[in-house]
């Protein structure tokens, strides 16, 4: 699979700061997380004469692309190629070439057949067999599919099932039907494009059982799990979600319509509340036809829905359908789910409910076990220059005795490594320029006077109503310092605020500028026109509402990402539109800038994020992998990972030196958006519309909390600016602040717990909450802790 979506050819591009892009070679999984790919065709005359199926099953990223490609052929003259006589006894071996001399004569092939038939040495009446093969899984054009399905869905018997947690890729070759050297053959070939192609997609669907015995068996499995132990129910319930889909979809594409309908109805109440919203989209596919081209379909056919279950839970599950002989459920768990077997205690109802809920089931273990450097980089030696305040302190006695510890404690964070973080050159970062060191010896003055914050300590909280926004707020963004805030809007405009007495003023115009004396001190000051001073700027340019926003650090620059599926960078020193990023397919709903500038990462409905760097007009990296709209986006701290949040339920954390996902985390109920990372970098919050906070430590890629309060979609979250307290903002028109601390205190994050999901929440939610602000009727858009830990918030006011 390529690494970029819209090329064939696999490129990586490595990340420099300036200058042009130099191509990596590529490497596997590269911008598509750890996608498999299928066979191919070879060239378009094929290879020799064996018919390969794949459906490459997503791995642990990567959109899944099902490769078909079948070519068969014989010339005129050329040797025939030898193929093994069917030994008596196996009626299966007999049955799969049986189709596959049915698909040869539908496909004109009468060479290749005689040759396939003398070889075998099958009688006459075995050929004519072959017909009633096609009239029993439907004739002429699905001939094809059926074969494809007999190949790929050539699920063994309930005496020897392979177990499904072992492989993940569901491909099969017949090339068993050779044996001895095979004349090179090359005449017709027929080659099934390499795309979801939904014909394809679906073939497995026509293996079927008897329609009137899909209610039974699934009711048998149901009465059967019901019945079980305690330990292995809660277990074993989670097959009844995944087996009601398959079984649905498989009755619907053999178009028995009535026994669909009656299915349905009978066993979709039994299903959990958190798959109302997928079992809503299912019931309005109650026809062969609707299936083509619904992504709903096509994400649950491609991606294997993965379960993960005790060895003790899966041996009593296998026993039972080896006993009933239910090949049809045997069948849809061999063929789409993937079991993740561990050897431990069972887990509970209440441990099962915390991680599932997502699109395509819980994360792979594996998925969440590659190294991932959280902890932060070297900060520069930056020399603090005492201010006029802090002199005049120093004859005072207490003064100087309180700032100097903390002057210190700030300057040990920079110079102590962090045996967590990243190399330092592991990407390339900007370097820093004169006014970055100024801004950043501002901070640390500013740090001098933060408030510490805790249980005892609240921080104030200054709301930004935007009133009469009848262009409709779709997005806020605040500068680092607090000293600009930004608006997007349905109108299509970005509209830029100065929430300081400092005006917003433009560059002079050529003509002036030359002008100017540029060895002057102020000169920055002097390129300004005060003819253009205001206190609004609005930028114009975008051709549909503006969903994301986001200041660069250095705040020269502004990003704003929109449905017309772009991402524009506004100067804001001049307020005009320097570059449209073009890459998205459809509406972009988040962009945000790298911590330390020139990346920055977008995510949109075409369900890939893509990192960018300013001064190139082609995304860097692609993240594929999220099975529905990616709805937020937010760098790590040390710039070296993206997490994304999606519609699927899932959160993703992306690898921005290759590409890789390195963590898949589920447990929300419904779409995400909203992520913060706590300023240590160890933490990751993530929001949804279930209402929860639900929090998580990316080193053991484990679920740590879940804080329960809101009552609507949480659209904001912030850690304060040394991580004591997180603040929530919801569309229930509330912030909330809760206790970090105590949060992520005590963690139970041993081998153990890391390698089954053994996750024990604990129901403190209440203990943690300290406090809620109601505003009048405003849900909460944005959050922002200042340099001094005061909160920013911001909404625009709906009237009732």
């Amino acid at each position: 699979m390529a690494a970029l979506a819209e090329e064939q050819t696999e490129v990586a591009v490595k990340l420099e700061p300036e200058g042009p892009p130099t191509l990596l070679p590529p490497q596997a999984g590269d911008g598509a997380g750890e996608g498999g790919s299928g066979p191919t065709n070879n060239g378009p005359n094929g290879g020799g004469g064996n018919v390969s199926a794949a459906s490459s099953a997503s791995g642990d990223g990567g959109t899944p692309k099902p490769a078909v490609a079948v070519s068969a052929a014989a010339p005129a003259g050329a040797a025939p190629v030898p193929v093994a006589a069917p030994e008596a006894g196996a009626p299966h071996d007999r049955q799969t070439l049986l189709a596959v001399l049915q698909f040869l004569r539908q496909s004109n092939l009468r060479e290749a057949e005689e040759a396939l038939r003398r070889e075998a040495r099958l009688l006459e009446e075995a050929v004519a067999g072959s017909g009633a093969l096609g009239e029993a899984d439907g004739t002429g054009a699905e001939a094809a599919s059926t074969l494809l399905s007999r190949v790929t869905a050539s699920a063994p018997g309930p005496s020897a099932p392979d177990p499904p947690g072992t492989g993940a890729s569901g491909a099969a070759t017949v090339s068993g039907l050779t044996s001895g050297p095979a004349a090179p053959v090359k005449v017709g070939s027929v080659a099934v494009e390499d795309q979801p192609d939904v014909s394809a997609v679906l073939s497995a669907y026509n293996q079927q059982g008897d329609p009137a015995m899909y209610e039974e068996y699934y009711s048998g499995l149901k009465h059967f799990i019901e019945c079980s132990l305690d330990c292995h129910r809660a277990e074993l319930s989670q097959l009844f979600y995944p087996l009601f889909v398959h079984m649905y979809l498989e009755l619907v594409y053999n178009q028995h319509e009535n026994e669909a309908k009656s299915f349905f109805e009978k066993f979709h109440g039994d299903q959990e509340c958190y798959y109302q919203d997928d079992l809503r989209v299912l019931s309005s596919l109650t026809k062969k036809e609707h299936m083509k081209g619904n992504e709903t379909m096509l994400d649950f056919r491609t991606s294997k829905f993965v379960l993960r279950i005790s060895r003790d839970s899966y041996q009593l599950l296998k026993r039972h359908l080896q006993e009933k002989q239910n090949n049809q459920i045997w069948n849809i768990v061999q063929e789409h789910l993937y079991i993740d077997i561990f050897d431990g205690m069972p887990r509970s109802k209440q441990q099962i409910d915390a991680m599932v809920g997502s699109l395509a089931g819980e994360a792979k273990r594996e998925a969440n076990k590659s190294k991932v450097f959280f902890g932060l980089l070297k900060e520069p030696e930056i020399e603090v220059p005492l201010d006029d305040e802090d002199e005049e302190g120093e004859n005072e006695e207490g003064k100087p005795k309180k700032k100097k510890p903390k002057k210190d404690s700030i300057g040990s964070k920079s110079k102590k490594q962090d045996p967590n973080a990243p190399p330092q050159n592991r990407i390339p970062l900007p370097e820093l320029k004169d006014s970055d060191k100024l801004d950043k010896i501002m901070n640390m003055k500013e740090t001098t006077k933060r408030v510490r914050l805790g249980p005892d300590c609240l921080p104030s909280i200054c709301f930004y109503t935007f009133l009469n926004a009848y262009q409709g707020l779709t997005a806020v963004d605040v500068t680092d310092d607090s000293s600009l805030i930004a608006g997007g809007f349905a109108d299509s405009t970005v509209r830029v605020w100065s929430v300081t007495p400092k005006k917003l003023r433009s560059v002079k115009q050529a003509a002036d500028l030359s002008l100017i004396d540029k060895e002057s001190d102020d000169v920055l000051e002097r390129i300004m026109d005060e003819k253009t001073a205001s206190e609004l700027k609005i930028l114009y340019g975008h051709s549909g509402p503006v969903y994301g926003a986001s200041f660069s650090p250095d705040r020269n620059y502004l990003l704003s990402s929109s449905e017309d599926g772009t991402v524009r960078l506004w100067s804001l020193q001049t307020f005009t539109c320097l570059v449209g990023y073009k890459g998205h397919n459809y509406p972009v709903w988040d962009t945000q800038f790298s911590p330390y500038g020139y990346y920055f990462v977008s995510g949109g409905h075409d369900r890939v994020a893509r990192l960018w760097a300013t001064d190139h007009y082609q995304p860097l990296r692609i993240f594929a992998g999220h099975l529905a709209d990616v709805n937020c986006t937010r760098f790590h701290p040390n710039s070296n990972y993206v997490a994304t949040g999606s519609a699927d339920r899932t959160v993703r954390l992306w690898d921005v030196l290759n590409g890789n996902c390195v963590r898949i985390f589920t447990g929300h109920k419904g779409p995400i958006h909203s992520l913060t990372f706590s300023p240590n970098g160890r933490f990751l919050a993530t929001g949804a519309t279930d209402g929860r906070v639900l929090l998580w430590d990316i080193g053991h890629g484990l679920m740590v909390g879940e804080l329960k309060g809101h009552t609507d979609t949480v659209c904001s979250l912030r850690f304060s600016r040394d991580g004591e307290i997180l603040a929530s903002g919801s569309m229930d028109n509330t912030v909330r602040l809760w206790d970090a601390i105590k949060a992520f205190e005590d963690l139970e994050t041993d081998d153990f717990t890391t390698a089954t999901g053994h996750i024990n929440l604990p129901e403190n939610s209440q203990e943690l909450l300290l406090g809620t602000y109601m505003t009048k009727s405003t849900p909460v858009v944005h959050l922002h802790f200042t340099r001094r830990n005061l909160v920013l918030a911001a909404g625009a006011y709906s009237p009732q």
